[in-house]
């Protein structure tokens, strides 16, 4: 799916950080060294003067949209109602209340933690298929991924990290969210992931984005929450969206967007592109807040 902003650019208002130098600044000649000390005697007086200058001023930013862009929505495909086991373990997500990320830690470490609960969703339909991502959101065998991934109908199948192949029923799905849920076996489902809080989401927390780009499964790109609240077109309407950029395409959809303790920010869904030619570094996550909301509701 794809959709193209309003032509025209805007710019953003100056930051306030200072005039930049251009080509025609001249740096001051240094100061005179101080005279040579004398052979006998005590050392001269140190100068007064002024003390370590600051680096050059930082320059004003200004930032231009594109004329034309595509957000192209990524993923697959297909559908088919399910159920869910209850009992053991409550249903549905459970979200972090540990507050901002302070440090980003070792993130090599959390990414193989995440990837084990990260899947790949594929969807056949007679003759036509698609594929997307998804991940485990609580220990009923509830898998999240977005509605365009598996609103095609067919059959559908999730591949765990270990290649083993699942039959998947599609629990609920709404469109306008880009939201839905999967059902697979507790008993042979990973463990799962704990979603944040998006009130916890800063500009530049870092962030990785997992899935299954172009069928390449666990996939692991890094980048940072680029803005909040960016209004993008989304199922049918506009919603607000995290952006990051942190490499997004095909096959990315209904992977999660993770911050450095491995919590679920966003469920990645979009991606803008020129021509055709892939990630351009502006991706879009749904709120966390936002798809618990709905994989609640759907999980009933």
């Amino acid at each position: 799916m794809t959709a193209t902003p309003p032509p025209g650019a805007v710019a953003d208002a100056p930051l306030g950080l200072g005039e930049p130098r251009g080509p025609d600044f001249v740096s001051p000649p240094p100061a005179p060294a101080p005279p040579p000390a004398p052979p006998y005697g005590p050392p001269p007086e140190p100068e007064s003067g002024p003390g370590p200058s600051a680096g050059p001023p930082r320059g004003r930013g200004r930032v231009l949209a594109a004329a034309v862009v595509t957000a192209a929505l990524v993923g697959g495909a297909a559908g088919v109602a399910g159920a869910r086991l209850g009992g053991e373990s409550p249903a549905g997500p459970a979200q972090s209340a540990a507050g901002p990320v302070s440090a980003p830690g070792d993130l090599s470490d959390m990414a193989a933690r995440v990837r084990r609960s990260v899947v790949s969703v594929e969807v056949r339909s007679g003759s036509s298929r698609g594929a997307g991502s998804g991940f485990v959101i609580d220990g009923a065998g509830h898998v999240l991924t977005n509605a365009h991934v598996v609103d095609g109908g067919g059959e559908v199948t999730v591949v765990l990290p270990d290649r083993r192949r699942l039959p998947a029923t599609v629990v609920g799905a709404d469109p306008a969210q880009d939201i839905a849920v999967l059902a697979v076996e507790p008993a042979d489902s990973p463990p799962p992931l704990t979603m944040g809080r998006s009130a916890d989401v800063r500009v530049g927390d870092p962030v990785l984005a997992i899935g299954s780009p172009l069928g390449l499964a666990g996939t692991v790109t890094a980048g940072i929450v680029s803005a909040l609240d960016r209004r993008v077109p989304l199922g049918g309407g506009r919603a607000a969206v995290v952006q990051t950029d942190a490499s997004i395409n095909p096959g990315n959809s209904g992977g999660p967007l993770v911050n450095a303790r491995g919590e679920v920010i966003g469920v990645n869904t979009a991606m803008v592109s020129r021509g055709g030619s892939g990630s351009i570094g502006i991706g879009f996550a749904i709120p966390a807040d936002r798809a618990v909301e709905v994989a609640r509701r759907l999980i009933g």
